[in-house]
């Protein structure tokens, strides 16, 4: 994995909580809540499709987005399953001692 694969794992990741983070805010706010939901929604949407954008449709940041989105849901999905397999180990090594 390279330098720019891992940047951009890290940049959609935080445009997407952003996104997510700001929806919610957003929502179920009120008053200034509110209005920094909006601006948290606004800055991971900027982020996203800047990098989206300088990854898809410029010389700029040399990277295969889609080889790059796809390994990474592949290996967060692995890591997911790995720790439930880990947790549920843990859990029936307790329960029967």
């Amino acid at each position: 994995m390279s330098v720019m694969d891992f940047l951009t794992v890290l940049l959609l990741t935080f445009a997407l909580f952003m996104l997510l983070a700001g929806a919610f805010t957003a929502y179920f706010g009120s008053g200034k809540s509110r209005t920094i939901g909006i601006v948290l929604l606004v800055v991971g949407l900027v982020v996203g499709v800047l990098w989206v954008y300088l990854a898809g449709f410029t010389d700029i940041v040399d990277v295969e987005l889609g080889d790059v989105v796809w390994n990474a849901f592949l290996y967060i999905i692995s890591a997911v399953i790995g720790a439930l397999i880990a947790i549920g180990v843990f859990l029936l090594a307790i329960m029967k001692s």
